[in-house]
């Protein structure tokens, strides 16, 4: 079972998310939005209970998963190892009900669904304990 941070680590959490936020819009400049991407789901989601944590490292993924514009080429580049946690942050990002968030969201879903098959799926439902 992961070990969860205590709340009084709040700060060196918040910490490290603004450091993955400033290195993601570094990537976003120079057009790499897979390398954001990757960049955004290392460490998530974080090991903390603490709904702040979680909100503010879901708006430094969410900014890496609307960046994306040729879906297609995200897969040739992204390693099998960051598709259980993109599948998970993609149900969160469907679970906004905002138009442009969800559009984005199905369209990567559908091809990650195509290259990781319907066990990506299961294994993101059925993890209750690393929720993002």
């Amino acid at each position: 079972m992961a070990e969860f941070v205590e709340a009084d680590n709040f700060e060196a959490i918040i910490t490290r998310i603004e450091h993955k936020s400033r290195k993601i819009e570094s990537l976003l400049k120079q057009y790499k939005p897979v390398e954001a991407l990757k960049t955004a789901l290392e460490g998530s989601p974080p090991k903390t209970k603490d709904e702040r944590c979680k909100s503010a490292n879901w708006i430094v993924v969410h900014r890496a998963i609307m960046a994306i514009k040729d879906v297609d080429s995200l897969f040739s580049a992204l390693d099998p190892e960051y598709y259980d946690i993109l599948m998970k942050y993609l149900y969160r990002g469907l679970s906004t009900g905002d138009r442009p968030t969800c559009d984005q969201c199905l369209r990567i879903h559908e091809k990650l669904t195509e290259k990781a098959g319907l066990g990506c799926i299961l294994r993101c439902l059925a993890d209750t304990v690393n929720t993002v």
